[in-house]
């Protein structure tokens, strides 16, 4: 399998499975591989990179080796997609210490507003070879 960037994710968060859904339609490049933060290859690479704490959210493993988090997580990957998406990196330039409260709040009141599942989402049989789990 080629190396990729990988994209843990929500698997029960509606928001989340949703996003991962926006995200591959503007990645045919198939850049990004994905995982739920439910399964145990990313319970594996969490603990690998010592992410213990809030890894209850978006988490972007990069092939470098290095790892993001919260809105840095979310902003990076805009950076890889296609189109206008690009654009959202420049918020970037925020501090985290603005940027991460903001984007904890939205994830604090996810389920809330977005809803939740019983179980994580399945992929579709033609994105099966883009998740890890």
């Amino acid at each position: 399998m080629e190396k990729r960037d990988i994209i843990l994710f929500d698997g029960v968060c509606h928001l989340c499975q949703s996003s991962v859904q926006f995200i591959i339609k503007r990645d045919p490049e198939n850049y990004f591989a994905f995982a739920s933060l439910q399964s145990d290859i990313a319970k594996h690479l969490i603990e690998q990179k010592e992410m213990t704490e809030e890894s209850n959210s978006v988490v972007l493993i990069k092939t470098n080796g290095k790892s993001y988090k919260n809105s840095s997580a979310a902003l990076r990957i805009a950076k890889e997609l296609k189109g206008v998406w690009k654009l959202a990196s420049i918020l970037l330039i925020i501090p985290v210490f603005i940027r991460d409260p903001i984007y904890r709040f939205i994830a604090h009141h996810r389920y809330m507003w977005f809803g939740k599942s019983e179980k994580c989402m399945v992929p579709t049989p033609s994105q099966r070879r883009r998740f890890l789990d």
